[in-house]
């Protein structure tokens, strides 16, 4: 009977075998921090791949094949890509919560992300026209999000309820250093190519200790979801308002909270240098310097606030106001066009980020429907990270041409100012506000 349990149980590596049977579980006893320090090792690696690019190599890259139509070019990749990511991620989460292997059911698809999101680095980095740009780019989402799916899923897997604030808080530390870390990367190398291929090599480095001290749980066959068919699969991606409201307001704060966060970044690189003025030459260092200052902000906050919601019990009023608190980093940007103004926002956006990621995250986990779909359904939440990089570049890129073409640039004091951009980060604003709003409808988490 030990033997048994000890195989239904069992984790990927050598480590003594939990105490808990089945994959399915909830966990209750917390991992050790050699697991902690290895997931959040691969999760830097993740985010690196993700932000490296999307800061300033695609828009770097989107500049060289064609100056005059950057934006549009940027614009056509990031909503591809994004879109690419909407659909990956649930369905690699699906596929993830499957699987029956010895080794677990995440652990092949955080190895075999990374490998795949290497070659697709390394496709890009010899990419001289739109479509292998965009193809790549897809390649790049549709690989990382397979490994996304699968990481986020091993924090309810691994991790009980009251200690998932502190973990959540460390794995937006995770993030902010993989955001830092690949926009660093990206601004360093010196050239377009230099950056991916650096990028590519630094996930999968981060990604082997993971790989080889899972701790992944094993799924028994008779565990297994029903029988795999295509059209049940699909409708397995809907998860009823009706029958999980929480579940539905969570994804609709999560999306408005995003699409803020996402029209105020992915044109950060035009913003400092049409809006603020500053020169070409100067701006990726800028902007690293802003992503530099966000991410040392965030770190100081996340793991605090994480820690503190633990300890009260409460996550609501954390969210809440972390939306609001970056609402007014995004207006910032759009009402004072200033360098001083860029670096306020940049505080205050790390410390609305900061708690968000890290608390919200926890508020997740609380409300999915059932262990069984952890991937699949913490993917469906993911479309609301990805869905705003859809929509976001679209509508950024429509309102700045909008309103360019009416005249957008105004002299205010002696210094230009951007209407466009103005109308952008205001945009920003309200959709922030509007999600944290919507938190107040979560009724099942404090």
């Amino acid at each position: 009977m030990l033997r048994t349990a000890i195989l239904r149980g069992v984790t990927a590596d050598a480590s003594p075998p939990t105490l808990r049977r089945s994959a399915l579980a909830e966990p209750t006893v917390d991992p050790p921090a050699r697991w902690v320090a290895s997931i959040t090792l691969a999760s830097i690696g993740l985010w690196a791949g993700f932000f490296g690019p999307i800061q300033v190599l695609l828009a770097q890259q989107a500049e060289a094949i064609d100056a005059s139509n950057k934006k549009e070019i940027l614009a056509v990749v990031l909503g591809l890509g994004a879109l690419t990511s909407v659909i990956c991620n649930p369905v690699f989460g699906a596929f993830s919560d499957r699987t029956t292997l010895r080794m677990g059911r995440r652990l092949p698809w955080v190895a075999g992300g990374a490998v795949g999101d290497a070659l697709s680095l390394l496709l890009l980095s010899v990419a001289d026209n739109v479509v292998v740009m965009a193809l790549a780019w897809c390649g790049v989402q549709a690989t990382l999000n397979a490994m996304l799916a699968a990481v986020t899923a091993t924090v309810p897997d691994q991790v009980p309820v009251h200690t998932r604030g502190r973990v959540g808080g460390i794995l937006a530390v995770a993030q902010t250093l993989g955001v830092v870390g690949g926009t660093g990367i990206a601004s360093a190398t010196g050239s377009i190519a230099a950056g991916y291929v650096v990028i590519a090599v630094v996930l999968v480095l981060l990604t082997l200790p993971y790989s080889f001290g899972s701790r992944d749980l094993a799924l028994a066959p008779e565990e297994r979801p029903a029988p795999f068919d295509w059209v049940g699969f699909a409708k397995a991606f809907w998860v009823s308002p009706r029958q999980h409201p929480d579940f539905a307001w969570a994804w609709i704060t999560r999306f408005l909270v995003n699409l803020g966060n996402a029209l105020g970044l992915l044109y950060l690189l035009y913003y400092l240098q049409d809006a603020v003025g500053i020169a070409k030459d100067e701006a990726d260092d800028r902007v690293f310097l802003l992503t530099a200052i966000y991410g040392a902000v965030l770190m100081a906050t996340a793991v605090v606030f994480g820690i503190w919601s633990d300890r009260v019990g409460r996550r609501k009023v954390f969210v809440i106001w972390s939306g609001v608190v970056g609402a007014v980093a995004t207006l910032t940007l759009g009402v004072v066009q200033t360098w001083p103004a860029a670096l306020a926002a940049a505080v205050l956006l790390g410390i609305g980020y900061g708690i968000y990621t890290a608390v919200d995250f926890a508020m997740i986990t609380q409300v999915l429907p059932g262990a069984e779909d952890r991937a699949k359904d913490l993917g469906v939440i993911n479309i609301a990270n990805a869905l705003p990089q859809v929509f976001a570049p679209i509508i950024a890129g429509l309102l700045l041409i909008v309103v360019d073409a009416a005249g957008g640039a105004t002299e205010t004091g002696g210094d230009a100012f951007s209407v466009g951009y103005f109308v952008v980060y205001a945009s920003a604003f309200a959709a922030a506000i509007l999600g944290s709003v919507f938190v107040t409808r979560i009724r099942s988490v404090p």
